[in-house]
């Protein structure tokens, strides 16, 4: 692999004309180039197509067409990804600032596994704090009895430790999906940067309740009930604490 690998970047869409342009607009200006950039569009009935179609001269491939919900759709993005690692920048998410993959990949060659933090931003694209949960200062499978310490969109990972997403899942199947990636990885850089800024309010907030089920049958499976149980308690005396401090979630 050369110190400059191929970044598959892919971005998951459905009827998302309100926030599609900004996810396209950072990453076509990153001052890394070796990136292949792929959007798959749900068959959106909006203005998305026509978004897509004005930026073609910045996206590689693209598609459009039903899919089964978001996990059928970044599967896709899977199937037509050719680069050496796999980052989802999903509509209305972005790309922390325009030399973010540089540094990133900078900071490890041939790294299996590169995560920093992620800031939440609201529709305007205004920056409204911390995600709720902290990266930690080293990533190994045991971190995510704590909860996905790190965000999806702060995940850059490389192709070949990665399967589909199990979409018997329909809502944290990208927890599952990270967790079997760091267990298979055996270096992984923290950047030490904020790589993302992640959309308050997307799919897995208006699913939260959902997807919070999911994740704990998730933590079962990999890490046993007694684990998964002891560890919510801190989980949920940190996230009503968080709550409490900042008015949202």
């Amino acid at each position: 692999m050369t110190n400059h690998p191929k970044i598959s970047i892919i971005t998951v869409v459905y009827n998302g004309a309100s926030t599609l342009e900004a996810t396209i607009k950072s990453i076509a200006n990153q001052s890394y180039k070796n990136i292949e950039y792929l959007i798959v569009d749900g068959n959106s009935t909006d203005a998305t197509l026509s978004i897509i179609k004005r930026y073609d001269g910045v996206i590689d491939k693209w598609i459009s067409e039903a899919d089964r919900g978001i996990y059928d759709a970044m599967n896709k993005g899977i199937d037509l990804a050719t680069g050496d690692y796999l980052w989802f920048m999903n509509s209305g998410d972005q790309i922390a600032d325009s030399t973010t993959l540089e540094k990133a990949i900078d900071c490890m060659p041939d790294a299996d596994i590169y995560y920093g933090e992620t800031v939440m931003i609201d529709d305007a694209g205004n920056e409204i704090g911390d995600r709720r949960l902290k990266t930690p200062e080293t990533l190994t499978p045991a971190s995510f009895k704590k909860g996905m310490l790190v965000s999806h969109q702060s995940f850059i990972v490389k192709k070949s430790l990665v399967d589909h997403y199990n979409e018997t899942y329909t809502f944290s199947a990208d927890f599952e999906w990270c967790l079997k990636a760091i267990e298979k990885a055996e270096n992984i850089c923290n950047t030490q940067l904020v790589l993302s800024k992640f959309l308050d309010g997307g799919f897995t907030k208006q699913n939260i309740v959902a997807g919070l089920k999911e994740r704990f049958r998730i933590m079962v499976k990999h890490y046993g009930m007694a684990s998964t149980l002891y560890h919510h308690i801190f989980i949920a005396l940190k996230f009503f604490g968080f709550v409490v401090r900042h008015k949202r979630f």
